[in-house]
């Protein structure tokens, strides 16, 4: 009977994750419509930098903080106070009740033929790999550094400052940061920028492990990686905004964004099985060839679709 209610008990906590999920992830797509309608294109690189800088705060918040708070306070008054979260959350669209004009187009509801479309139109697939390559580089680093420090020797204390608060926090810090470095130079320089950082993580890592290294040069190697990923994030978000259609704004942005999250996701998958048969070597220099592989594809992509109308306001 103890099993019978257990799996009883999981099955509602799996439940319940699933509606979470769902509940996150359409006040992600409304946010996100809301940003791209409220939000000039010269303005959209620093809203994506706080929208960018947001969510590492809330995976701080989440992998740190929310721990270090049930250790002390207990499952129950933990639920509460995400429960005030959410309500701090709520408070400022009470307050913000600025209307969103509606036309005919924007007033049509949505279809599964314009997911097609969205790939239909001309030059769409130079986005397509953009969004394919471009966190490549990374995100197999990314998967395996805790198998990597493991290995190094460290625990899972230090494993979670490590990479969970100083990683996450350089992180914040890159993405907010991103937003002025796009305003002041512009897109297309911008998104060079930051896949050169890509690079030079990837070739840092490297290097690590032909090395053993020490605690310094391992906080900087994820300092590089966390901060490219955060400045990559400002990037890609902010170039999707630029390329949606009138009234298709939250279908082409969600689009481009769960490109990225499947390419991450395979490259995440594989980065284990390339370790396992290369070692962390191989992987590494793969990571940083995939980089230089993206650098080309932005060349080949990116004349057509970049706007620096960022750095002409700011000239303004």
């Amino acid at each position: 009977i103890g099993l019978f209610d257990l799996q009883t008990d999981f099955r509602l906590i799996v439940m319940l994750m699933v509606v979470a999920f769902i509940a996150s992830a359409t006040q992600d797509i409304a946010t996100d419509i809301f940003a791209i309608l409220q939000l000039k294109p010269s303005e959209r690189s620093l809203g994506n930098s706080m929208q960018s800088a947001g969510s590492f705060v809330g995976t701080l918040f989440g992998t740190g903080v929310l721990l270090i708070a049930y250790h002390y306070f207990g499952w129950t008054n933990l639920l509460v106070l995400l429960a005030c979260f959410v309500v701090f959350a709520i408070l400022p669209l009470l307050v913000y009740r600025k209307p969103v004009e509606r036309d005919a187009v924007t007033s049509e509801r949505v279809r599964l033929t314009d997911i097609y479309r969205f790939f239909a139109e001309k030059g769409r697939h130079k986005r397509v790999l953009i969004l394919l390559f471009y966190y490549s580089g990374i995100i197999g680093i990314l998967t395996m550094l805790k198998p990597y420090l493991v290995d190094l020797g460290y625990n899972v204390k230090n494993i979670g400052i490590m990479s969970g608060i100083f990683g996450t926090s350089v992180a914040v810090a890159c993405s907010f940061a991103g937003g002025f470095i796009v305003r002041k130079i512009g897109r297309r320089l911008s998104i060079f920028l930051f896949l050169s950082l890509s690079f030079v993580t990837a070739l840092w890592f490297l290097m690590l492990s032909y090395t053993t290294p020490s605690s310094v040069m391992i906080y900087a190697g994820i300092a590089l990686l966390w901060g490219s990923y955060g400045l990559s994030t400002v990037a890609i978000y902010t170039t999707s905004m630029d390329v949606v259609r009138k009234g298709r704004e939250g279908t082409d942005f969600t689009i481009q964004i769960v490109i990225t999250h499947l390419s991450s996701l395979i490259i995440a998958v594989m980065s284990g099985k390339i370790a396992d048969v290369t070692g962390y070597s191989g992987l590494f220099l793969i990571e940083a060839g995939v980089c230089v592989l993206t650098i080309f594809i932005l060349i080949y992509s990116l004349p057509k679709e970049i706007s620096n109308e960022d750095t002409e306001t700011a000239a303004r």
